[in-house]
């Protein structure tokens, strides 16, 4: 019996030796690295502009505040998604008005975008799911049909990082895109996350990147970078601003993934292929979108649906599987099931599409450290799991 866990880091001694590196030369916060990668990862992502932070929440909530979207304003976003897209909100005194995904699809409905607009509408969020894109010029055309261009288009690309929409890398289609690069994601920093966009004097502000550093750093109008120079340590601050900045150890991680980034999707793409081949003469499997003439995934999860199960015998599968040490997972649960969504008010049932995606997923684990042969052996080990039921 062969051990699978579900999304284990690839991190090779490549690495590990930019992080010794950064560790000698005795600047490991904010610094040169951090910088560097903000312009490399503009570079891959086609954007003007990147800022590296320490999360992909800080990400969201950071665009919130610095554009004063709070309380009063409405939020379109969805449900299916992790707690982060929506707690931000909450954070911020917005209720999230939540709309339904398409039917068998993970992603949000744009006519129920339509729908939900309304003159108190400051923002929609929507959600690339497992590495698809959103349909970013569908949600556009949705704000031209309503003439409400004023509305700000915030992607929660979290899971997206590297996938293809209409021939170019997810990162500038909004107005702006957060990625993740948590531990699990397909680049990681350990944790960590950023923001990319194009527009420098968005809603007219002077220098929008100066405003999110210094609103990521407590407020304060000099990085420590700056401010530990000689005879230099006098500073201001301009508001209340977060702590949540990136460090150059997680950095130098980062920038060392990035080189190897394409590499590791290619191995990504190929492991899906492998399940889908292994699966998809099951009647039973619903296989998950991996690309088309318009997007292409990153394939960062591999979300199967199993078609006909209820959602205790999907958990059953997820027992078995987890009895052959193969870890496997769901994403996601819809927000409405979870206590905080709960007494807010929101119902699942308001949500039948999301509720239809969830009760039959399983996400199978696919990370670029696992062998083409293991995949095999993933999906072998699950058609057993799924007939015996």
């Amino acid at each position: 019996m062969r051990k699978i866990p579900f999304s284990p880091p690839d991190i090779t001694e490549e690495e590990i030796e930019a992080v010794a590196e950064v560790l000698r030369s005795g600047w490991i916060t904010t610094g040169p690295n951090s910088a560097r990668f903000e312009q490399e990862l503009a570079y891959y992502c086609g954007t003007e502009q990147a800022v590296a932070l320490n999360s992909a929440t800080a990400g969201l909530e950071l665009i919130l505040k610095v554009l004063g979207i709070g309380e009063g304003d409405e939020v379109i976003t969805t449900p299916y998604t992790y707690a982060a897209t929506s707690n931000v909100l909450v954070h911020r005194g917005i209720m999230p008005t939540f709309v339904d995904v398409k039917r068998d699809s993970f992603l949000i409905d744009e006519q129920k975008v339509y729908e939900a607009i309304t003159p108190n509408t400051r923002a929609i969020m929507t959600v690339d799911i497992a590495g698809v894109p959103v349909d970013y010029d569908q949600i556009r055309e949705v704000l031209k049909a309503k003439d409400r261009q004023d509305i700000t288009l915030i992607s929660d690309s979290a899971h997206s990082f590297g996938a293809r929409y209409k021939g170019r890398k997810v990162g500038g289609q909004m107005d702006f895109h957060v990625f993740s690069f948590h531990a699990i994601k397909n680049l990681t920093t350990a944790e960590g996350g950023a923001i990319t966009y194009n527009n420098n004097r968005f809603q007219g502000k002077e220098d929008l990147y100066k405003e999110f550093k210094y609103t990521s750093l407590h407020g304060q109008n000099k990085d420590a970078f700056s401010k530990m120079q000689a005879g230099a340590w006098k500073y201001d601050i301009l508001t209340d601003g977060f702590k949540c900045n990136m460090t150059d150890i997680m950095a130098a991680i980062g920038r060392v993934q990035l080189r190897r980034y394409d590499d590791m999707l290619r191995k990504r793409a190929e492991l899906h292929q492998v399940y889908s081949q292994v699966l998809g003469g099951k009647d039973w499997a619903i296989l998950p979108f991996d690309k088309n003439e318009v997007m292409e995934s990153c394939y960062h999860l591999y979300t199967l649906r199993l078609k006909g199960l209820r959602e205790d015998q999907r958990d059953r599968v997820i027992q078995k599987m987890g009895e052959k040490d193969i870890a496997t997972n769901v994403h996601f649960m819809p927000l409405p099931m979870f206590t905080l969504y709960r007494n807010l008010g929101y119902r699942l049932e308001d949500y039948p599409n999301a509720q239809a995606q969830y009760a039959n997923e399983i996400s199978l684990p696919l990370y670029s450290k696992l062998t083409l042969d293991e995949a095999e052996y993933v999906a072998e080990e699950l058609i057993d799991c799924v007939e015996s039921i």
